[in-house]
This record gives C-alpha cells, sequence and structure tokens, in this order.
C-alpha cells in the first residue's frame, strides 16, 4: 500500500516523521508524495493559529481528492484538538505520547489491507532526502509565556546516547552525508551525565557522518568552551539562536531566561570563534502589550545583531497560555504592518549576508534538481547557504566544493572552480 507523509512545523516534527517513513517501508509500504495514496498521514503544528488552519486545510483536501483514502492526524495539533482535525475529515487522529506506535494503530485496527513485500529502507528512502533528522531530545521544562509546546510535548528527556550513536551509524549506513540533531530544545541535552557537547564529542569521534548540523540553540547555551567544537570541519557554521524580541522588557513578560546583553554576548563568542557562521533567529511581533517603542527597540536590536535571516512571527494567541490572557492584546493590522517591517528587514540582512560570500570557496551538499526536466541542483552549504548550480551530471546527495559567482533568488550561484 502507498502512504504519503506530511510535515508540518518544526525539525523535531520532520525527525519524527523520518522514523514514520522508516517503520512503515520496513512493513512493507510504499512512501509516495502527491495525492494518490492509500493512507495520508499529517504530522500537525500548532505552535500558530495559522498551522492550524492549514492542517485541517489540507485535511478537507486529501479527503475530498481522494475520498477512500485513511486520512491520519498525529502531532501536536491532534494533541491539543483532536476533534477540529475529526470534524475536519480525519479518520484517526494521534496525539505526539502515540505518535511512533502510528503503525501498530492502523494495522492492529484493521484499517488497511494486505500490503506489498518489504524494500529495503535505503533503496526507497534515500530518494526523499540528503539528510536526516534525528531525535536527541523532546519536552520543555521552561514556561515562557506565548508558548503552547511544553503543554504538547511534556517535560523533558532525552534519549541515551548510545542510541543517537547507533541510529547515525545507521543513517551512514544509509548513505545520508548529513545529520541534524533535532528536539524541543536540543541545548538541555542530559542524559547519564552526557550533555550536549559530550554527545556531539561522542558522534565525531565515534561515527563517520560527514556533516553534522545543530538545529535550533538558546544564548545560554553558548560558551568558549562548547564552540571550541568547531574546530572540526564536519561541524556545520550555522546557528539558530533564539530571539523572540530586541526589547528587555517583551523578553521578561515573555518569561525569557536571557536579557539583550547575554544575547549580545553569544552572538559576539559565536562570530569569534566561527567566523563565517550564519546566525539566524526567530522574532514575534505583535506580543500582547507591545508598543511601538518596543517594536522599534526590537527592529533596531535585529539590524544591529546583521542576522543572515529571520523569521518572522505574527502572535498568535494559543489557547492555555499566560499570553492569552494578557491585557493589550495587538490589532491584527497592527501585527501584519510590524510584521512586514521586519521582513523586509530580514530580506535585506539575508541579501547582505549572502552577497559577504561571492567569489569565496564553499563546500556545498547538493539535494535535487530544481525540476526534473533541468540540469540546475540545489544544495546547502556548510554555512546553510541555499545554493544553486547547472550540472549534466548527478549531484544529488554528493559534497562538492564550488565557488559563487553571484546573487541568486535565494541564495548563491555557483561555479567549479576549475571551470572559472
Amino acid at each position: 500500500m502507498k502512504v504519503a507523509i506530511h510535515t508540518l512545523g518544526c525539525k523535531l516534527n520532520q525527525a519524527e516523521s523520518e522514523i514514520l517513513a522508516r517503520q512503515f517501508i520496513e512493513a512493507g509500504y510504499s512512501i509516495v508524495g502527491g495525492d494518490i495514496a492509500d493512507i495520508h498521514i499529517l504530522n500537525t503544528c500548532s505552535v500558530t493559529h495559522i498551522a492550524d488552519r492549514k492542517s485541517r486545510h489540507l485535511v478537507r483536501l486529501w479527503k475530498k481528492r481522494n475520498p477512500e483514502a485513511l486520512i491520519v492526524a498525529t502531532g501536536c495539533y491532534a494533541e491539543r484538538a483532536p476533534e477540529e482535525l475529526e470534524r475536519a475529515g480525519a479518520g484517526l487522529v494521534v496525539g505526539n505520547v502515540d505518535k511512533l506506535q502510528l503503525l501498530d494503530y492502523i494495522e492492529d485496527n484493521s484499517l488497511t489491507s494486505d500490503h506489498s513485500s518489504r524494500t529495503g529502507v535505503a533503496a526507497v528512502y534515500k530518494a526523499i532526502r540528503v539528510r536526516s533528522f534525528v531525535k536527541i531530545q523532546d519536552g520543555c521544562n521552561d514556561s515562557c509565556a506565548y508558548c503552547i509546546v511544553p503543554q504538547l510535548r511534556g517535560h523533558e528527556h532525552s534519549l541515551p546516547a548510545n542510541e543517537v550513536i547507533n541510529e547515525i551509524k545507521t543513517r551512514v549506513t544509509d548513505g545520508y552525508k548529513e545529520v541534524v540533531f533535532t528536539g524541543t530544545k536540543i541545548g538541555d541535552y542530559n542524559r547519564d551525565g552526557v550533555n550536549l557537547k559530550e554527545l556531539v564529542k561522542k558522534v565525531l569521534a565515534d561515527t563517520e557522518v560527514e556533516r553534522l548540523h545543530l538545529s535550533s540553540l538558546q544564548p545560554q547555551d553558548i560558551s568558549p568552551d562548547f564552540l571550541d567544537l568547531w574546530q572540526s570541519d564536519r561541524l556545520c557554521r550555522h546557528f539558530h539562536l533564539a530571539l523572540q524580541s530586541g526589547s528587555d522588557s517583551m523578553l521578561r513578560r515573555m518569561r525569557r531566561r536571557y536579557s539583550l546583553d547575554d544575547y549580545r554576548q553569544a552572538v559576539s563568542l559565536i562570530r569569534n570563534a566561527v567566523p563565517d557562521a550564519a546566525i539566524t533567529t526567530d522574532i514575534i511581533v505583535g506580543f500582547p502589550g507591545e508598543s511601538g517603542t518596543e517594536f522599534e527597540d526590537s527592529y533596531l536590536f535585529c539590524k544591529e545583531m546583521d542576522f543572515a535571516d529571520i523569521h518572522v512571527f505574527s502572535y498568535s494567541v494559543r489557547p492555555g497560555t499566560l499570553a492569552a490572557h494578557m491585557p493589550g492584546q495587538v490589532r491584527d493590522r497592527l501585527k501584519k504592518e510590524r510584521s512586514q517591517h521586519m521582513l523586509d528587514l530580514a530580506q535585506s540582512s539575508a541579501h547582505r549576508f549572502r552577497k559577504r560570500f561571492l567569489g569565496c570557496e564553499l563546500v556545498v551538499l547538493w539535494e535535487n534538481k530544481v525540476e526534473t526536466d533541468t540540469n540546475i541542483y540545489t544544495g546547502l552549504s556548510q554555512n546553510y547557504i541555499r545554493a544553486y548550480i547547472r550540472r549534466s551530471e548527478r549531484l544529488t546527495n554528493r559534497i562538492l566544493q564550488v565557488v559563487p559567482s553571484r546573487l541568486y533568488k535565494d541564495g548563491l550561484w555557483m561555479e567549479v572552480r576549475d571551470e572559472d
């Protein structure tokens, strides 16, 4: 039988979708894209009302286009409001707690008929991605005023280091060049006395993975000792460092655990230790009570930090969070104006960062063709700049040293040095 898996939201969701795909492949199912599938699985996000709406839309769309298919919803929205997904048309709704038992739920309830014989995981799944997301941690013990994730993911817990190492070795055997560490808050990884720094050292020592990328970190995770790890060129030069607001008063109301001075110090440490690093961030605009002055402070701080990119989110009321009951809810129109102002800054900052590397050698892990009928491939450099190149030979899942010659779309156009 054919299974389509669609993922919304964070890299942790992507890692869990990857685990689900492997489970289904090993059980003899085929993983497919598009609308034609016997089973559609939607791994949902609920961090904003827009994510909720997108999930409902996809469930309705698949139900309309493929009424005979089983529509399965899982993830954070399924954990928070399963009845809303059922009303949209999902035939099976499973929350985060039981997400990785989806295959058992489907087969135990006789929701599918006999399916085809087993297919090798590497042969099928490698065609989907060239990098693999590995979950090392889940849950969060913080209580940020705007965030519903701790309610949906539970308390922090970390996977044993030996399980992480074995998982990475399996991915390397399957042919993956890059592994991305994912979790709700990976900086808090700690299991049996092994913290994140020690886990990274174990991966570099005990596996042959060519590139290791750490997903979102907090300013308090950054220290000179931690940054010493980046002496290895196997670690990607990209730090996604959560900010949320560039105003100290806003950070206090959001119940974040750092000040702007803490953040400046973290950025300074990174740039001194890893000069070519891309530093990206998240910003929330329109948080309850955000004044014009506070927004301007946030804008100017982001400008000062000169980020490689800024992910801009308009504040979304999440039931059950502290911020949902705060006074001074910002009007939607004002949120939209502030969001656009910050997005313009994000675009100019990203453009400026990419221009720095014109004419410099970059190492790119190539993914797939932009379109199947062209010879233009896309990939990501070590510092996560989107790369494009035209080549007649197959580049998928290859690492190639190239030189950017010009700005192109959302990244850089590359040339091979010996062709200059």
